[in-house]
């Protein structure tokens, strides 16, 4: 019996590992390279496991971001604030956000004095969401948040878009309560019934009802460890998630308007977009300060409506104009490579294909893509996945590289 009870372990004693075993000292006596390197073959992990090619993926998504702005975001664990901090990684989420989905949309919804306020609508523009988040800087937060009231806003604006586009809600909650007018359950059942996912993320500890909420949606939850560690976890929801079972694939009516008079998009300019007279820009028609009639831009090839920039959902017609290079960009979430092969370092590899870097034994393990057969170091390897997105070896050779396929 005694044995029995010296054999049985704490929850917080089970499983433990002695993590710092695995940090060593460089040639100068410093860490930092050593805790550098696990980092980066932890995220090299993470993402194979997501690069795993089988999974249907959706290139248009439809975001509400709901941000805690209770009395509770005011407390200084994070620094400056833990509201000051989020905002700051909202933007970095934003631009990263629309930089790998840029045929999405996003919104921003807050929530404080057992309510919820829309601050931005469901848009493509990604300069007027971080001019907004910039402003809310100088908001107070008070009172108590209401999960139900944000939740029920965004599935008034997320429940009348079409079907074959994603739902999703992510939600920054600092309070450890809700302050909800009604039963929450049916609100779950309502998000589950339009396809609503919901991914929450916790800036105190962990809260019973966000977890039913994120595991009956097919979301996730999570709880911060710090500052690190949510700018991770936030950044997680750039990738777009797997689409339901019983989503079906269908045609999607886009237009492609012509050139433009503005060199902001690396483009040329045309001559059927210079020919163009002046006329009213819908994108700023609500901004009282904004100059609405000029020369540059894109005009609706349906109705002929004038926009300055893409992509944007047309505001007279409700057709979507977007480019050549937003769905190029898209196109890699779909078809994403496939996991580099990790081998073991021998003398016979000399240097990184990539990055020409000399290969060492200092360096045990390199990757192998198994197409090309092109060996690449740890840091190419993260590059190829989280930023290039293709292989550089079957990328300079891609006749060979396709043969080897066949």
């Amino acid at each position: 019996m005694a044995d029995e009870e010296d054999a049985k372990e704490y929850r917080w004693e089970s499983g433990y590992e002695k993590t710092w075993e695995a940090i060593k000292e460089d040639d100068d006596g410093l860490l930092e390279s050593n805790v550098a390197e696990l980092v980066a073959r932890a995220k090299r992990k993470r993402a194979a496991l997501k690069a795993s090619g089988a999974i249907q993926l959706g290139m248009m998504r439809h975001l509400f971001i709901i941000v805690d702005s209770s009395e509770c975001m005011f407390l200084q664990d994070l620094k400056p604030t833990r509201f000051l901090c989020v905002l700051k990684l909202l933007e970095i989420f934003v631009h990263e956000f629309f930089d790998l989905n840029p045929i999405s949309q996003l919104g921003i919804l807050t929530t404080k004095l057992k309510r919820s306020d829309k601050i931005t609508v469901l848009a493509g523009n990604q300069k007027k969401h971080i001019e907004t988040l910039q402003q809310l800087r100088n908001s107070s937060c008070e009172g108590e948040p209401s999960l139900q009231n944000s939740l029920e806003m965004a599935i008034n604006g997320l429940k009348n878009m079409p079907a074959h586009t994603s739902r999703e809600v992510l939600v920054l909650f600092g309070s450890l309560t809700t302050c909800d007018p009604g039963d929450i359950q049916q609100t779950i059942k309502s998000l589950k019934e339009h396809n609503i996912r919901v991914s929450i993320i916790g800036l105190a500890a962990e809260v019973r009802i966000c977890r039913e909420i994120a595991k009956k949606t097919g979301g996730t939850y999570s709880v911060l460890l710090d500052d690190h560690h949510l700018k991770e976890l936030i950044l997680n929801q750039v990738q777009p998630p797997a689409v339901a079972g019983a989503m079906e694939a269908s045609l999607v009516k886009m237009g492609f308007p012509g050139g433009t008079t503005s060199a902001q998009d690396g483009g040329a300019v045309s001559d059927s977009a210079a020919d163009h007279a002046p006329a009213y820009c819908l994108c700023h028609i609500e901004n009282e300060n904004a100059n609405l009639v000029g020369s540059n831009g894109y005009n609706c090839p349906q109705c002929g409506s004038r926009y300055c920039e893409l992509p944007v959902e047309c505001k007279q017609c409700g057709l979507t104009l977007v480019s050549a290079p937003h769905l190029a960009r898209s196109y890699h979430h779909l078809f994403p490579i496939k996991p580099f092969i990790e081998r073991e370092y021998i003398p016979e590899m000399t240097s990184c294909f990539a990055c020409a870097k000399t290969l060492s034994e200092a360096e045990p393990n390199v990757y192998e893509c198994g197409i090309c057969h092109q060996i690449v170091c740890l840091d190419c390897d993260l590059f190829i996945r989280e930023t290039l997105h293709t292989c550089p070896g079957c990328a300079s050779d891609p006749i060979k590289a396709q043969m080897k396929t066949k």
